[in-house]
């Protein structure tokens, strides 16, 4: 398989569709130590736990495999499935240098260092602005679970009462290694904080038709097989309709 191939496959999987946001869903631009980082607000009680949605990686890689100069995710799927989400207090927030690029954006903040220390510090930082010590669910699509599940292990300041995934790569050695391409050289992986990781309460949204993050990547990778939820038909941007009261329902 060629060096870019599977993101190239990605990338088509995408889909360029709009979605229309909510009135009650705010926009906002977080500043953090290295980015400013998008988000939609839906905060309706502030006395009640959030729930938190992390974007996915996003248009990395355009149909040719090559890095993109701008990772705004062409597919909605996540904003969908957060912007129908009746909790009171509901936050869609984005990956560094999606929808808003500063100064401090290069191309492998949404590649080989999509993961870094910087990019998960930055995310951690907007989830504290936004939840303060509130209890926290977070919700991470692709990537974003990655995300999700770096910030829970290295901040015990965080209140996190859940993680969930949607297609999550969990374990980025193993999908470079199950894709055949480079290591993500200047990112972290979960891997290496999958004990900690485990004592979480967590549940798995798997598509069983998901050829970016198969089922087998998530079943090596999570401690309690009962929290998968494997959803028939579903690839990894498609297919989820079925799923999405459960989700939200988290």
């Amino acid at each position: 398989m060629g060096k870019y191939f599977i993101f190239a496959i990605y990338v088509l999987l995408c889909g360029c569709s709009t979605l229309q946001v909510p009135p009650e869903f705010l926009y906002s631009e977080i500043k953090t130590s290295d980015y400013t980082i998008a988000t939609w607000q839906k905060i309706t009680d502030s006395t009640q736990p959030y729930k938190i949605y992390i974007e996915g990686d996003g248009h990395s890689f355009d149909s040719d495999g090559y890095p993109t100069d701008n990772p705004t995710p062409k597919g909605t799927l996540l904003r969908e499935i957060a912007f129908g989400d009746k909790h009171p207090n509901v936050v869609y927030l984005a990956r560094p240098c999606q929808f808003v690029k500063d100064s401090h954006c290069k191309g492998t903040d949404w590649t080989i260092g999509r993961f870094s220390q910087k990019i998960v510090s930055s995310e951690y930082q907007a989830v504290k602005k936004i939840a303060d010590s509130h209890k926290i669910t977070l919700v991470g699509f692709s990537g974003g679970a990655q995300i999700a599940g770096l910030i829970a292990v290295q901040n015990p300041d965080l209140d996190i009462a859940k993680l969930v995934t949607i297609g999550g790569n969990l374990d980025v050695i193993t999908w470079t290694e199950h894709h055949n391409v480079p290591l993500l050289s200047e990112s972290l992986d979960l891997h290496d904080f999958k004990q900690k990781y485990a004592l979480f309460p967590q549940t798995h949204y798997v598509g069983d038709n998901d050829e970016i993050v198969p089922l087998a990547i998530t079943f090596d990778f999570v401690a309690d097989k009962s929290t998968i939820r494997l959803i028939k038909g579903a690839s990894h941007n498609s297919g989820w309709e079925k799923a999405f009261a459960a989700i939200r329902g988290e």
